[in-house]
């Protein structure tokens, strides 16, 4: 099966193109999808200004003309040489399938083929014909977790030759998560605003996030971990009032959500005690929450910590996929985490 996990992306991209004519690049994390096909695209050699050798397809272009994919995938460069086909948007499965299908039973093609994807399930047509297809790969792109976003952050830093003080990472952190192009683009406003100096420290985060929107961001989520609903409500008319996104309160709850099932997974499989657990990877939550996040990993179970990460990383993909929603969308999936939360603490 040609399907790579999600967290060797950077040793697979490399020898990428040599192996593979066909990429399904999917996952809840669209701006990650999207950076993963650019940076697959930059392997291939693609000019995007030649369109002799690059042509860029919108999934509704396939709708009515399910043949056209096969076309251009198989069509001959006026100049030979290998193309790339780059398929974006999203839509029912079944308008790329039927030429997919197509192209992954057949020989390897000449040019490359690279699909931007939902967020795909696992008996899903698209990533069965590309996991057992030998020139085709399906690539996973979910939300960074605490690992990823702390190598984005000394990434993007050191480019400008910046380190940031424990603090300062701690908060930036807390307005990072649920999608790579807007974390990035985060960090890199960051970096501008301290560019010339050498140490990024925790003012320098407030001064560009805004203190009003950290401290409400985090009584909203402390209001969800409780199972506050009243509580939830007073913070989200701050937010609203303060016209802060209310999106950040999504991304930081899924963070929180992805760390406890880390933790989660740790105490049970290891049957470790959760005050263990705290010392160990609960380092650099503020202590002012550490017996929040204590009394959630003694009331919330693995299959509860895994059904709520997946409802919010649903949330942040919809609310991308239809802004004008996005306020709807983050309270509703807010709010029923919190009444979970509730009645896992037995409110």
């Amino acid at each position: 099966m040609a399907e790579i996990k999600a967290h060797e992306f950077d040793r697979f991209l490399p020898k990428a193109v040599d192996l593979y004519r066909i990429f399904l690049i999917y996952g809840p994390d669209r701006g990650l999808v999207s950076e993963r096909a650019a940076e697959i695209a930059a392997k291939a050699g693609a000019r995007l200004d030649d369109h002799f050798s690059y042509t860029r397809l919108d999934v509704s272009d396939l709708q009515g003309d399910p043949g056209r994919l096969v076309d251009e995938v198989n069509s001959l460069g006026l100049f030979g040489g290998s193309g790339l086909i780059w398929v974006k948007g999203s839509g029912p499965e079944k308008v790329m399938a039927d030429g997919l299908q197509v192209l992954t039973s057949g020989p390897a093609p000449e040019n490359r083929l690279i699909i931007e994807g939902g967020d795909l399930k696992k008996s899903g047509l698209l990533r069965k014909l590309c996991e057992q297809a030998k020139f085709a790969v399906a690539i996973p792109c979910y939300a960074d977790d605490v690992r990823a976003l702390n190598g984005l952050v000394d990434q993007e830093l050191a480019a400008e030759g910046l380190r940031i003080s424990s603090a300062g990472r701690e908060r930036l952190l807390e307005t990072l998560g649920g999608d790579r192009v807007a974390s990035r683009n985060e960090i890199r406003k960051l970096a501008l605003y301290c560019r010339g100096g050498s140490l990024v420290e925790e003012e320098h985060v407030l001064d560009i996030i805004g203190d009003a929107s950290a401290i409400s961001t985090d009584d909203a989520v402390d209001c969800v971990l409780k199972g506050d609903v009243a509580g939830l409500h007073r913070a989200i008319n701050k937010i609203v009032t303060s016209k802060t996104p209310i999106f950040l309160v999504l991304q930081s709850c899924l963070k929180q959500f992805q760390l406890l099932d880390l933790m989660r997974a740790e105490i049970d499989e290891k049957r470790a005690a959760v005050p263990q657990v705290m010392q160990t990877m609960g380092r650099h939550i503020h202590f002012r929450r550490k017996p929040l996040f204590e009394k959630a990993l003694s009331s919330w179970r693995a299959d509860g910590l895994a059904r709520e990460t997946s409802r919010l990383q649903g949330a942040i993909l919809q609310s991308r996929q239809k802004p004008a929603l996005e306020d709807t969308v983050a309270f509703q999936t807010l709010l029923a985490t919190a009444l979970q939360s509730a009645r896992a603490n037995g409110r």
